[in-house]
């Protein structure tokens, strides 16, 4: 069981898989013995074509119902009496996954600084496995925002018919030097904490209360600001938005570690899925499943060209959009639009 998350279990099942050997990743690196902590809802139907596969974004983890409530759970969108839903961990997250916490069979200690670099394409191929691990043979809908769309687009490639829909949410087939700057920054945080480099569980805390504050506005719209952090007039000090950020940096801090935060913005930042296959318009001409794209009007970390690139470059691809003053955390909380754009999606598909 995940005793990391804040969160409380609700009508799921959480268990930990096992890859048993080494696990060769696109670095040259190997991982001996990994693990991913995964959910799951619901039940498989009679023919198994229910699957709904969520892919968390940078510090989600497996309880999709919870940072996701309006989309997943009884009576929602994807409601466990109608489908199967999984949701795995991802490679390098504090919860319950292999992570820098973790114990290097090899050495017997933990990996700290020594934990290897790790792309989408590794973290693809890791639910890959637990596919197969699962006896899943068909997912009906894979689904990902953020870097779970990165990485959702890299599996879906890997995947080619084993999945019929694929829907990429706020994210891109490559990762903008616009994005890897707000990530080295939130970085170049972490790293000025006196206490980074040193071996214990919370080294870089007060820079990754930093490195979130910095994130944060990336995640939001200048217009979400001036809206929700209005200050008295004539104000010279202790400003909202000042004890936002700084909240939201030390709440995150208060679940989360430096060095699983440095492993996954480096994940993020590698994303290429035309890597070594001609590039990113070439490899997304690959994916064979129906690929719904949604962006967000003012999202300013993962802009809405890039999911229209997307969209215009798959097979069979969709472009839909949400429109929100939220910015990029506009597809976890706009849940009546995304309601709607998915029925579209799926009533125009038939399903």
């Amino acid at each position: 069981m995940n005793l990391e998350s804040p969160y409380l279990i609700i009508d799921m099942v959480q268990e930990t898989f096992t890859n048993e050997g080494e696990f060769q990743l696109e670095s040259g690196d190997v991982l001996r013995n990994f693990q991913l902590a995964y959910s799951t809802q619901g039940q498989l139907n009679a023919n198994s074509d229910n699957v709904v596969w969520v892919i968390h974004a940078l510090t989600g983890d497996t309880q999709v119902q919870v940072w996701w409530s309006g989309l997943v759970g009884e009576d929602k969108f994807y409601d466990p009496s109608k489908y199967f839903i999984v949701c795995a961990n991802l490679l390098g997250s504090c919860y319950g996954s292999t992570q820098p916490l973790s114990q290097n069979p090899t050495t017997g200690e933990s990996y700290y600084y020594d934990f290897p670099n790790l792309t989408t394409r590794d973290m693809a191929n890791t639910l890959e496995l637990l596919r197969i691990e699962l006896g899943i043979h068909q997912i009906n809908t894979l689904i990902g925002g953020s870097l779970g769309g990165q990485v959702g687009i890299e599996w879906a490639y890997l995947l080619q018919n084993k999945v019929k829909n694929t829907i990429i949410l706020a994210s891109n087939a490559k990762t903008a030097p616009w994005t890897i700057g707000f990530n080295e920054t939130q970085r170049m945080a972490i790293s000025a904490d006196q206490t980074w480099g040193e071996k214990f569980p919370e080294a870089g805390k007060k820079g990754l209360e930093a490195a979130r504050a910095i994130a944060m506005l990336t995640y939001r719209h200048p217009e979400n600001l001036s809206e929700k952090q209005v200050d008295e007039p004539n104000k010279l000090d202790g400003f909202k938005a000042s004890s936002y950020l700084r909240y939201q940096g030390q709440k995150l801090a208060n679940r989360f570690n430096a060095l699983s935060y440095w492993t996954l913005t480096k994940t993020m930042d590698s994303h290429d899925v035309g890597r070594n296959r001609g590039g990113a318009a070439l490899a997304l001409s690959q994916i064979p499943s129906r690929v719904l794209a949604i962006g967000v009007d003012k999202d300013l970390l993962f802009l809405k060209e890039e999911s229209q690139f997307i969209a215009n470059h798959v097979q069979k691809g969709t472009y839909r959009e949400i429109k929100s003053p939220y910015g990029h955390d506009a597809f976890l909380i706009e849940y009546e639009q995304l309601n709607y754009i998915l029925s579209s999606f799926y009533l125009e598909n038939n399903d």
